[in-house]
Formats: C-alpha cells, sequence, structure tokens
C-alpha cells in the first residue's frame, strides 16, 4: 500500500472559491488552501477587502476578494468571477438570527436563502467548472442539523437541508467525477457564536458540553477541508463529517 505524504494535501496549481471566505470558518478554510499553494477566490457581503481590516477573524492577505450577496438569487446569477477554471468550491455561507427572530415567517426565509437555497444555487452555477476539473465541493453544515435548537428553526431546518443536499449531490454528481461532501462544525469561536463565547456563563455551559473541553477554531474546521478536498479522501462522497470535539456525543 503507497504511504501517505504530505504532498498529498498540498494544492499547487489549484484554484478554489470560498464563499463566504471573507471571515470565520470560510475564512480559515481560505486562507489554509492558500498556504497549501491553492489559488484561492473568496466572496463576503461587504465592498471590498479594505472594509474587513482589522476585524478579527478576517485575513484576507492574499486572497482575491469579490463582492457578493448570496441572499440576491439574482445577484448570484449574474456575478461573473475572475476565473474560467475551478477545481474547488467551498460553500461556506451562513447566517443565523437570535432573540427567537427566526419565528418571524420573513427571517425564516432570509436564513434558508442564505444557508440552503443560496448552496444549490451557487453548486449548480459552477457545476460544468467543476465537472471539467473533476474537482470537489465542501458544504459546511452544522451539528444544530443533528439535533433540535429552540431558538433558531430555521438555522436547524436550513442545516439539515444541507446535509440532505450534499448526500444526493454527492451521488448524482460522483458519477460525472465531482465528489460532494460536507462538514457539520460544533460551537467554533467565530463572530457568529460570540452570542455564546463572549458570556462566561454561556461559555461554560457550552464547554460542559465539549467532550475535548475547549472551543473549536476555524482552523480544525480548514484541516478537515483539506482533507476532503486531497487525494486522501478520492474514495468519499455524499459524506458529512462532524467536528465538534464531542458535543454532539
Amino acid at each position: 500500500m503507497t504511504g501517505v505524504t504530505e504532498p498529498m494535501l498540498r494544492l499547487d496549481g489549484k484554484t478554489a472559491l470560498v464563499v463566504g471566505g471573507s471571515s470565520g470558518i470560510g475564512n480559515g478554510i481560505a486562507q489554509l488552501f492558500r498556504a497549501q499553494g491553492c489559488t484561492v477566490h473568496v466572496c463576503g457581503t461587504r465592498p471590498a477587502a479594505a472594509n474587513y481590516a482589522g476585524e478579527a477573524g478576517s485575513d484576507l492577505t492574499g486572497l482575491d476578494y469579490t463582492q457578493l450577496d448570496v441572499a440576491d438569487a439574482a445577484a448570484i446569477e449574474t456575478w461573473q468571477p475572475a476565473f474560467d477554471t475551478l477545481d474547488i468550491l467551498v460553500l461556506a455561507q451562513g447566517a443565523v438570527v437570535y432573540r427567537r427572530r427566526e419565528y418571524e415567517i420573513e427571517t425564516f426565509r432570509r436564513v434558508i436563502d442564505i444557508n440552503l437555497n443560496s448552496v444549490m444555487h451557487c453548486a449548480v452555477k459552477f457545476h460544468q467548472l467543476l465537472k471539467a476539473s473533476a474537482g470537489s465541493i465542501v458544504v459546511i453544515s452544522s451539528i444544530g442539523a443533528y439535533k433540535s435548537v429552540v431558538g433558531n428553526p430555521a438555522y436547524a431546518a436550513s442545516k439539515a437541508g444541507v446535509v440532505g443536499l450534499t448526500r444526493t449531490l454527492g451521488d448524482a454528481w460522483a458519477r460525472e467525477g465531482v465528489r460532494v461532501n460536507g462538514i457539520a462544525p460544533g460551537m467554533i469561536a467565530t463572530k457568529m457564536t460570540a452570542v455564546t463565547t463572549e458570556h462566561p456563563d454561556r461559555l461554560q455551559a457550552a464547554l460542559a458540553t465539549i467532550s475535548l473541553g475547549r472551543l473549536g477554531l476555524p482552523e480544525d474546521v480548514a484541516r478537515t477541508a483539506l482533507y476532503l478536498v486531497s487525494p486522501l479522501a478520492a474514495y468519499t462522497t455524499g459524506q458529512t463529517l462532524i467536528v465538534d470535539g464531542g458535543r454532539s456525543l
């Protein structure tokens, strides 16, 4: 059996697009891919990369940034990216609205549009480029896909939908040479989880549920994404890997 060597994790000569790569988990993935030799394009909601300057969890050094609001289906449809080949597509866009506002139907729709509908829209938009390169897709879900999230029905429903979508596209498109897999992170220290991590009592309660006893970091998820797009995962498709430090146990 051929031994596993570090060059198998290199991405030299590859082109990746990380939707939602301007901050948080997506940014961690984008920067790790860049460090592995990949040309990485990212998009976010702000007009320019400079609008993220100095913000924790947003390092756009060496990344090609474009504004794209994935909540706007027309914007996705008309977007002309700055590349004509694509090997890797990471769909890390995400939204959550607290204070039970997701029980309001308009808020519910918007979260679904961002977390689920735009994932399908982006996957379809770049399907042919990925087919041409025998590329792969990584979809970021959540452990919220597997359990009740009482205050966030849209988040839970959309993330569960993404797991089903990953399974189905992973089956359908593998027949064309495109692998589709996902990652379901647990409590990762990003601005999206600051409502918990920046409050000591909530933080301690969360840590008590995590077997490894610490919050996850964007790089924890990024390393799993790197595995999924590498030759090490060449026989894996349609799967969503849970990366939560044991919280779902």
